[in-house]
């Protein structure tokens, strides 16, 4: 058991140990805890803790852990993940893609919030979160911003405000999903 885990941890380790390269687009600062990341889509900061420190050498990102453990191994795995999807998401951005099936179903933009015909008796007003914008037409839905967090999250909060049901796939589920159908009572008794 306990080789298993110090094999988990060590693939983060490795994963952790690569540079992270930084584009020429993107200016980056580090005064200990935090780090700044400046793009042409805003500005972002990650702390980063105690264990771990940051280099620059030759436009790159590395880093190094202070201790050794195992804690610190998986911190530096994690943070590697972070400090470059806040460098990824300044320069180029995240984007989640929803698709709404359904007669008249459908999604509108007004203002700070997002309007949702999803078959019940009242529209659904889900109010964007600061720092995301939102795009939608008849039946798509389209989130962006900097954060890879906070866009996944709200696609998420969507989709579960009408989840694809399996018989027909009506609902709201990502852009390709593949949504795996049952056969209805009717089909199911005729085959017999």
């Amino acid at each position: 058991m306990e080789e298993k885990l110090s094999h988990i941890s060590g693939k983060m380790a490795k994963k952790g140990e690569r540079p992270i390269l930084i584009p020429e687009e993107v200016k980056i600062d580090y005064s200990a805890p935090l780090l700044y990341a400046e793009g042409k889509n805003g500005k972002a900061s990650l702390k980063i803790p105690e264990v771990l420190s940051l280099e620059r050498k030759d436009g790159k990102l590395f880093l190094h852990r202070r201790m050794e453990g195992r804690k610190a191994r998986s911190l530096q795995g994690l943070f590697w993940s972070l400090v470059f999807n806040l460098i990824f998401g300044v320069n180029q951005g995240f984007e989640k893609r929803l698709e709404i099936i359904g007669v008249g179903f459908g999604a509108e933009v007004k203002g700070k919030e997002i309007l949702l015909s999803l078959g019940f008796s009242h529209q659904v007003k889900v109010p964007v979160p600061e720092g995301l914008n939102v795009k939608a037409t008849k039946n798509q839905i389209m989130i962006s911003g900097i954060d890879k967090e906070k866009v996944g999250n709200f696609a998420a909060q969507i989709r579960r405000i009408r989840p694809p049901e399996p018989y027909k796939g009506k609902g709201v589920r990502y852009l390709g999903e593949y949504i795996r159908h049952k056969r209805g009572k009717a089909v199911a008794t005729t085959e017999t």
